[in-house]
């Protein structure tokens, strides 16, 4: 399906999702958050993907809200509707039942950096900056960022980027957890790929079940995950894969040693 501001690729069992604003650094305007929500949504309903990897066209990964489109005056509930448009993008990521990778490049800031930080994954190149410059032009974080940052990179820091809105390089958001890996620029999509090609390798169904223990590992207590894990246990056993791929790992080091 084609959108007007992103990009929609398959690649085997890999789906390519862009944001397609390069002229405006794929800054966030309604279009895109909502091109995007469907984008996730084809993904998600793809049998064939197992994974997803969202990147951007151009200069930018995303350098945040449209600030245009922003200050064209609007009703309240226009308002509400913008946000709400915005923010169904970090539920559609959560219920995505498929890894999401971000190759993020250039600039990930504001709602921008709150997309990468809702991937479950961010490789970013070397010289991306990283930011929420919310506070500057007295505006709000909006799309989970404030819960998503602290989780990345601890309370103390998340208030220091979040107050100051200063920029921070891709370095330093990999020192302090923002983002897994930096690669050199011209290796972004090389990298981003294989990784997402050894992911695509594994069983889907141990992978969407752990992914979303993962999620909940902070919000619940260590009972509910272990009742979570036990589930998780029998779902895979249903399916049939606990037996399938003890079976082939152990063929595959069997193979290894001849």
């Amino acid at each position: 399906m084609k959108y007007e501001s992103v990009i929609y690729e398959k690649q085997g069992e890999i789906a390519w999702i862009k944001f397609n604003r390069p002229q405006v650094l794929n800054a966030v305007n309604y279009q895109m958050a909502h091109d995007f929500l469907l984008a996730l949504e084809e993904g998600r309903r793809d049998p064939e993907v197992r994974v997803v990897i969202l990147k951007g066209e151009g200069r930018a990964f995303s350098a945040g809200a449209d600030l245009k489109e922003v200050s064209i005056p609007k009703s309240d509930q226009d308002m509400r509707d913008r946000h709400k448009n915005y923010q169904d993008a970090a539920h559609q990521v959560r219920i995505l039942g498929k890894p999401i990778i971000a190759a993020v490049h250039g600039y990930a800031l504001g709602a921008g950096c709150e997309y990468a930080m809702i991937c479950d994954i961010r490789i970013a190149t070397e010289g991306t900056k990283f930011g929420f410059p919310e506070a500057s032009v007295g505006a709000p974080i909006t799309i989970a960022g404030t819960q998503m940052l602290v989780k990345l990179v601890g309370l103390a820091k998340a208030k220091e980027m979040v107050f100051t809105s200063d920029f921070i390089d891709a370095r330093e958001a990999e020192k302090i957890g923002l983002v897994n890996q930096v690669v050199p620029p011209e290796r972004l999509d090389q990298v981003v790929l294989a990784m997402a090609q050894k992911i695509a390798r594994n069983y889907p169904v141990a992978i969407r079940w752990m992914r979303s223990n993962l999620d909940l590992s902070s919000e619940v207590s260590q009972d509910a995950i272990l009742h979570l894990e036990s589930a998780v246990g029998e779902i895979c056993r249903l399916a049939g894969t606990t037996t399938e791929g003890f079976t082939a790992k152990k063929q595959a080091i069997v193979d290894k040693e001849k």
